[in-house]
C-alpha cells in the first residue's frame, strides 16, 4: 500500500516535537493538555498522585463514563446549561452514591458542579485517561482510512511510527483505525499532538488551491 510506504517519508521529514513536564507542582505531569478539559484533568492527576490513587480515580471515571454514555438522560442533565448549578451538584452527588468511589472522585464532581463544568465531564475524563496513558509509556495512534486496513496494513504503520524519532523504547503504540470514507484514499495518522496527512482529499486541496493561486 502506497500510502502506508509514505509513512514512514513523513516521520522522517517531520520536525521533532518537544517533550517535557508540567513543574507548576511537586507532582510530574507526563504530558501538558491545553484547554478547560486539560487543565481540570491535570488537577485532578496532580491531586490523586499525592494521594497515591492515580489508579483508583482512573477506575472511577472509566465508570462515570460508562454510566454517562448508556443513560441519555443523565447525559442531557448534565449538558443542560438551563440547570443551576446546586439543582445539577446535588444530581451528580445522587449519581456517585450508587456506587463506590473514591472521596477524590466525588470531591472532584463537586467542585465541577459548583465551577458549572460538568458539561465536560466526558472530556475531562478523557483528558485524564490520556494522562494515565502517557504515565505508563503509551502513545495513542489513530490511522484514518478510506476503508478498513487489515492487521498486516496496521502492523506497516504500527512498525514505522515504532522506529521513528517520535517514539522512544520504552513507549508502547495503541493503536486504532478509524474509518472515513471522506478522505477518499491514503491515510490520515494521529500520535500525541502530531498529525500525518497522506489523505487523497488533503491533496485534492492542495491542488485546488495551487490552481487557484494560479489562475
Amino acid at each position: 500500500m502506497a500510502s502506508i510506504a509514505n509513512v514512514r517519508r513523513a516521520l522522517n521529514s517531520a520536525p521533532q516535537v518537544a517533550r517535557g513536564y508540567a513543574t507548576a507542582t511537586s507532582v510530574k505531569v507526563p504530558a501538558v493538555l491545553h484547554g478547560i478539559e486539560g487543565r481540570y484533568a491535570t488537577a485532578l492527576y496532580t491531586a490523586a498522585a499525592k494521594k497515591q490513587a492515580l489508579d483508583v480515580v482512573e477506575a472511577d471515571l472509566k465508570q462515570v463514563k460508562k454510566v454517562v454514555e448508556k443513560d441519555s438522560k443523565l447525559r442531557e442533565f448534565l449538558e443542560n446549561p438551563t440547570i443551576n448549578r446546586i439543582e445539577k451538584k446535588s444530581g451528580v452527588q445522587q449519581m456517585l452514591a450508587a456506587g463506590k468511589y473514591n472521596d477524590l472522585t466525588k470531591n472532584f464532581f463537586d467542585t465541577l458542579a459548583e465551577n458549572g463544568r460538568l458539561y465536560d465531564t466526558v472530556k475531562i475524563i478523557n483528558s485524564y485517561g490520556s494522562l494515565m496513558s502517557a504515565g505508563r509509556g503509551e502513545v495513542q495512534v489513530t490511522i484514518t482510512s478510506a476503508k478498513e486496513l487489515d492487521a498486516k496494513e496496521v502492523a506497516k504503520v504500527k512498525g514505522f511510527l515504532a522506529k521513528s524519532s517520535f517514539v522512544t523504547a520504552k513507549q508502547t503504540l495503541i493503536v486504532s483505525n478509524k474509518v472515513n470514507p471522506a478522505i477518499l484514499g491514503g491515510l490520515v495518522v494521529e500520535f500525541g499532538d502530531k498529525t500525518i496527512d497522506l489523505s487523497v482529499s488533503s491533496k485534492i486541496n492542495k491542488l485546488n488551491q495551487l490552481l487557484h493561486e494560479a489562475i
